[in-house]
């Protein structure tokens, strides 16, 4: 292939790569709630270990949502650990925090201690520090990552008939809303073009994830962003998302993606936070702009993480609560930025 990934190799560490080298059995996972990044690496450490000759097993607490049915293999996730295999290594990609795993590590809380494992991910809030644990906040994405592992062990990028290849571009596409994002560089177009050199069909993905939505993703959109409101002078705007949106529009939770990229469009805000309904707590996302806020810093006084323009937090209590404390920490941040 013409494009090298050479000089960006040593990036990858070492334990890592005698990690994956040495195990027979991997449990590959992802987070809760999941998206095309970390499906995109699950999948992908799934084919780079099954190409070193070991089996491998994708997770996910959650279902798959269908917007990600055009990946190759993502019917082999499951939502629990395979009880008929002696697993050897635990995978978890894109994950900010070990709770980001969800309700399947509760369950088998013994194998998740238990096993050795490797932390792939590129969110700043993470503090895993073992030495296989490979945190990279200057990467747009954890496929990013995974790419270059993929590249350091040896495995084509065309593995599978550019099955590797769509799975890395797709987490790649997702986090850098097409490579508009601040957190795009110089190594992750270079990593995209070798992708795309290897078969990855750039143009589907990116019509697929920012392109297409069913009508009652679009109902739901409407509804949120009818309700959009701001305070401090218009610095921070906010809406909110409730289950009754999700029953009126006949929308499921995973059509919320994107609803908050779009109240980040708004002109004068400086911080946009979308509140949702989350049983008896609120998830909030928020989005910053470059050298305002830091979103991590909003999110970290709620336990949340993430990245200094991308980030989330999932609050006790009920959705007006969560609001009020949320909003009365913005205003704050955005006042310090003295502008």
């Amino acid at each position: 292939m013409s494009v090298s990934l050479a000089p960006y190799l040593e990036a990858v560490p070492q334990a890592v790569v005698r990690r994956l080298c040495d195990a027979r059995r991997i449990l590959s996972v992802s987070h809760e709630n999941p998206d095309a990044d970390t499906l995109g690496a699950a999948l992908a450490v799934c084919r780079i270990t099954e190409a070193l000759g070991a089996t491998a097993t994708p997770v996910c607490t959650d279902p798959v949502p269908p917007l990600y049915d055009y990946l190759p293999g993502i019917e082999r996730f499951r939502v629990d650990p395979d009880p008929e295999v002696d697993y050897d290594l635990l995978v978890i990609s894109d994950c900010g925090s070990i709770d980001r795993i969800g309700a399947v590590r509760e369950r088998h809380k013994a194998l998740f201690e238990g096993l050795p494992r490797v932390v792939i991910d590129h969110h700043a809030s993470n503090e895993a520090v073992a030495s296989s644990d490979w945190v990279d906040p200057a990467s747009a994405a954890t496929c990013e990552m995974t790419a270059l592992l993929a590249a350091r062990l040896g495995i084509a990028l065309d593995e599978g008939g550019g099955a590797l290849a769509t799975a890395l571009m797709s987490g790649i596409v997702m986090d850098t809303a097409t490579f508009a994002h601040p957190n795009t560089t110089p190594r992750t177009l270079t990593v995209a073009a070798a992708l795309v050199e290897a078969g990855a069909p750039l143009s589907d993905i990116s019509r697929r994830l920012y392109r297409t939505k069913p009508d009652a993703q679009l109902r739901l959109f409407g509804r949120v962003l009818d309700r959009l409101q701001t305070v401090a002078g218009g610095r921070i705007v906010w809406s909110n998302l409730t289950d009754a949106d999700l029953e009126a529009t006949g929308a499921q939770p995973p059509h919320s993606e994107g609803i908050i990229d779009l109240l980040a469009q708004a002109e004068d805000a400086d911080v946009a936070i979308l509140f949702k309904e989350a049983g008896a707590s609120t998830r909030i996302s928020v989005r910053t702009r470059p050298n305002g806020v830091d979103a991590t810093v909003l999110t970290g006084r709620f336990g949340g993480g993430g990245h200094a323009r991308a980030a989330g937090a999932t609050i006790d209590g009920p959705l007006d609560k969560a609001r009020a404390k949320v909003l009365e920490e913005a205003e704050k941040l955005v006042a310090e930025l003295g502008r």
